[in-house]
């Protein structure tokens, strides 16, 4: 016969248990490797992210993970060895930031943006990849250049679910404008520019998604090196506005700082949303801050009227 305290102790030990195993499914991934500028895929049961950093600012990486939890660096993607236009525009230096993968036509396009920037043109690449982990062949030329107030950073391409057409996002910092383009059918090449009104306190590092009919134009305000560093969004009738603030997604608070250069996914596996996001770790005051960035994955809710829950950060 089990007496009651016994009982009760193994009752509440096993609502504890599966209270933390409710926890740990829900519970963001491990910070334990730097990086920035997430894009967020999944497929066929497994997820990969596409950040600046991982592999230095002269090459990008994947990293996999079979539950958004635990992740490990996979392949290279590209370097700036194998561009070959990479020193057309003659600075000493070179760097590659903010990749954005996105599957199209039986195949996999890798945008990336390629600095320096602001003095020297800043410009945007674009290379085709056998699948999500590589390999990537750079289109041979590059696909949007800045210059004259326009930054050309921070890709990001979204295919209308509606319509089929693939919308390419981009800009940002000191011009702080953002422009959008449409992609021909073979995804390397701009068809038309679309002129767009810049959001409200848009800074950079924009995103699209469309949940019910509503297209979600999230985007990074602020100094990234700042606690001002936030993500803002706008909702629209189209992937082309006009566009509703919205308001803040996610900011700085006590533990961390500067929240921001995003991506969402809908998850295929258990129909939920989630957010990849970068932030400063282990730093006070308002900055400037120096170091690595992590990033982390959360998921994401939306209210009844479609508008997004601000994040709490964990």
């Amino acid at each position: 016969m089990i007496r009651r305290p016994v009982l009760r102790r193994a009752l509440l030990a096993a609502l504890l248990a599966g209270s933390a195993a409710a926890v740990a499914a829900d519970a963001p991934a491990p910070l334990s490797f730097d990086g920035a500028d997430p894009d967020f895929e999944a497929a066929d049961g497994r997820y990969y992210i596409y950040p600046t950093n991982s592999g230095g600012t002269g090459r990008l990486h994947v990293w996999t993970s079979p539950d958004r939890r635990h992740w490990k660096k996979g392949a290279e993607l590209i370097a700036l060895d194998r561009i070959g236009w990479i020193g057309d525009d003659g600075a000493p230096r070179h760097a590659l930031w903010a990749p954005d993968m996105i599957a199209a036509n039986g195949r996999h396009y890798l945008y990336y943006s390629v600095g320096p920037q602001n003095p020297t043109p800043s410009r945007i690449g674009v290379a085709t990849c056998a699948g999500l982990e590589g390999p990537c062949t750079d289109s041979g030329k590059p696909l949007i250049t800045g210059g004259k107030g326009f930054e050309a950073i921070d890709p990001a391409v979204f295919v209308d679910p509606a319509s089929k057409t693939p919308y390419l996002y981009a800009g940002g910092s000191a011009g702080a404008k953002l422009r959008v383009w449409t992609l021909k059918p073979d995804m390397v090449t701009i068809d038309r520019e679309i002129a767009v009104e810049t959001p409200p306190h848009f800074t950079e590092g924009a995103f699209m998604h469309e949940r019910g009919g509503t297209y979600y134009l999230s985007y990074s305000s602020g100094s990234y090196r700042h606690d001002s560093y936030q993500v803002h969004y706008a909702t629209a009738p189209s992937p082309t506005g006009p566009w509703t603030w919205r308001g803040k997604i996610v900011e700085s608070d006590d533990r961390f700082k500067g929240p921001g250069h995003h991506a969402f996914l809908h998850d295929p596996a258990d129909g939920r949303w989630y957010i990849a996001y970068h932030r400063w770790e282990g730093q006070t005051g308002p900055g400037p801050y120096k170091g690595s960035r992590k990033f982390i994955v959360q998921p994401i809710a939306y209210r009844a009227d479609g508008t997004i829950v601000p994040l709490e950060m964990r």
